[in-house]
């Protein structure tokens, strides 16, 4: 809908000779909304504000603002018209306002679960006779509403997200769950292990998380009896390891029995949930948008906090600048076991920055079954975020999930992620994408097989920069043995990448590596980072040029591979940074590593001494500091 604004033109035409004169045009329009307010009001003022934010978006035109009044919003924003470059169109909080767009609805009417209750769910249910949940029952602890959810429900209790009942109990930390390792004897249908003790049939039906290597699948058990379960269909991705292969089984009421939980039974739509919730605030997902900007250019989203709901965009010049966004995404449901690994699950999620030429700044993004962020499109900016506790399902997905052309990604923390801080994947033709003054750690929560960042696969990234970026401390699955885990990470046959100026540290494969698609890995640059090289699978590197590094080159191709591997400092000898434990990685006057670099432009500019230096700090230049400012 097109919404046009007519600002009057008077024309008399009593008189022949009388012209027809139009009115002067009116300014940009500031609107109010308000929970208190009228949607029928003028709104106009703040003494006569609107009650909703769709009413601002049904009325605004280009240049007009709505100020949003301190509460809480429970709707999806679609806007009737776009701003212009010159003209956008606003939506911020009131002055020292915190305005909530939320996903969410209310659930109420709650009664404790009784003996009663208990003895009726046993006659259609014999597995809950002696169950964790009887006992749970027998404390006072289990209480149910009658609910309409949706297929896949997220539940908060105080705005925390709590988890639905399974097996083993993970905990309430989603970066964090306890894990449960299949022991010998598991295949890509079957999972064993000597701590699966219910009896024969009690996990028929339900719902298995499995995750392996670099990928995460569920899927249905078929069969269940002590120590084994059967998979309705075979798992299809390569990586199966019988000590390395977490899982988690729900959809089972019998496994209700701890704080934090909820169970939900669609055919009688009861949701339960562990411990008493009078006094406290329960929340269901309802919507999973709090704005759909799909048809709207510039636009501004201004100092606004988003709760269990995200926003997407497809048009050009829109602006989102200081949100508070949590729980943007939720699934449980991945592929099911198969053909094909469809690793991409989860990848396009998150603020989701599609279009062309939009950004997202000064803003706190955290908890996300999928990506933090998405850039989609082309010319589409992140800077100076704050980013963590993201890819709680353990996919593809990312901090910030690059997979469209020519994206900056420039001055974010990113930390706790499941697997990789920042991703660019999926496809080739990319246009120049800068990855850069970033401080990036804790990746690799979930996953065996990550980087804070990667980026796959067999693509050419020509013009594609990572530089200045601090890449560190990868998480791991305790118990788990990692695969490939490195602070930047060009897999499967990157090429044309420029790494330079990276300083990296607690990465199990160094702070740059390079794995070879069929033995390739060509034309990639690699100057001037501290932390070291890794090669994996690499016997064609042709003008791949490995310079100017402090730390190991491990794994150097044979001659004849076309690689260039010159003036790096090895591990063995001391670079003496200024205060490595405080993570000072600038050099002492006494560091081998002054007056030792070959010089390269845009590189190893700065230094005072008549020669540059190695690593990724030129001594007497400037120190800096990347991540997050505000």
């Amino acid at each position: 809908m097109t919404v046009q604004r007519w600002y009057g033109v008077v024309a008399v035409a009593v008189l022949a000779s009388m012209a027809v004169v139009p009115a002067a045009a009116a300014g940009p329009v500031t609107y109010y909304v308000s929970p208190s307010g009228d949607d029928a009001a003028a709104g106009t003022s703040s003494a006569a504000p609107f009650r909703h934010l769709q009413k601002c978006a049904t009325v605004m035109v280009a240049g007009d603002t709505c100020e949003i009044a301190a509460g809480t919003y429970r709707e999806t924003v679609l806007p009737a018209a776009s701003g212009t470059s010159s003209a956008p169109i606003t939506y911020q909080a009131a002055a020292g306002a915190t305005v909530r767009v939320d996903g969410t609805e209310p659930v109420t009417g709650f009664s404790q679960v009784t003996q009663a209750d208990l003895t009726a769910l046993e006659a259609s249910d014999s597995y809950l006779a002696g169950s964790d949940f009887a006992t749970a029952v027998g404390q006072g602890q289990i209480y149910r509403t009658t609910v309409s959810l949706g297929a896949d429900p997220q539940i908060f209790v105080d705005d925390q997200m709590y988890i639905q009942a399974q097996w083993p109990y993970p905990g309430l930390d989603l970066m964090n769950p306890a894990i449960e390792r299949t022991q010998s004897g598991t295949t890509n249908s079957t999972i064993v292990d000597a701590n699966l003790t219910r009896p024969a049939g009690y996990w028929d039906g339900a719902t298995v998380l499995m995750s392996y290597w670099y990928a995460s699948q569920t899927g249905t058990v078929a069969g269940s009896s002590p120590g084994a379960i059967t998979l309705a269909s075979a798992a299809g991705c390569a990586g199966i390891n019988a000590g390395d292969t977490r899982y988690a089984l729900w959809g089972k009421l019998g496994e209700l029995a701890h704080p934090g939980e909820w169970f939900y039974d669609s055919a009688s739509s009861s949701l339960y949930l562990y411990g008493d919730p009078a006094g406290h605030s329960v929340l269901a997902k309802s919507r999973d948008l709090a704005f759909d900007l799909t048809s709207a250019s510039y636009t501004t989203v201004r100092n606004v906090d988003l709760f269990g709901a995200t926003l997407k965009t497809s048009g050009t010049g829109n602006l989102f600048d200081g949100l508070d966004a949590r729980y943007l995404t939720h699934y449980t449901q991945l592929t099911a076991p198969g053909a094909s690994c469809n690793v991409s699950v989860g990848v396009s999620t998150g603020l989701q920055l599609r279009g062309s030429n939009n950004v997202l700044q000064n803003s706190n993004i955290t908890y996300s079954a999928g990506s933090g962020v998405l850039l989609a499109g082309s010319g589409n900016r992140v800077d100076n975020n704050k980013i963590s506790d993201v890819d709680y399902m353990g996919t593809y997905a990312s901090g910030i999930a690059v997979t469209g052309s020519g994206a900056t990604v420039t001055r974010n923390t990113i930390t706790d992620v499941g697997r990789a801080d920042v991703s660019v994947v999926w496809g080739n033709g990319f246009s120049p994408a800068t990855i850069a003054y970033n401080d990036l750690s804790r990746y690799d929560h979930l996953s065996t097989d990550g980087a804070a960042i990667y980026l796959c696969c067999g693509s050419d990234m020509a013009g594609t920069t990572v530089h200045h970026n601090w890449l560190h401390d990868a998480a791991n699955l305790p118990g788990i043995n990692p695969f490939a885990e490195a602070g930047a990470y060009a897999d499967n046959g990157q090429s044309n990448l420029v790494f330079h100026s990276n300083v990296g540290w607690g990465n199990l494969h160094n702070t740059v590596m390079l794995h070879g698609l069929s033995g390739a890995s060509t034309n990639n640059l690699v100057y001037n980072n501290d932390g070291g090289v890794y090669l994996l699978g690499i016997t064609n590197a042709s003008g791949t040029r490995i310079v100017n590094n402090i730390g190991d080159v491990s794994n150097p191709p044979a001659a004849g591979s076309g690689i260039t591997i010159s003036n790096n400092l090895p591990s063995g000898t001391d670079p003496q940074y200024v205060a490595p434990a405080s993570h000072d990685y600038s050099l002492r006057a006494t560091s081998p590593a002054r007056n030792a670099a070959t010089p390269i432009a845009g590189v190893t500019d700065g230094s005072t001494d008549p020669v540059p230096s190695l690593g990724a700090y030129q001594y007497g230049a400037t120190s800096w500091i990347p991540g997050a400012t505000w």
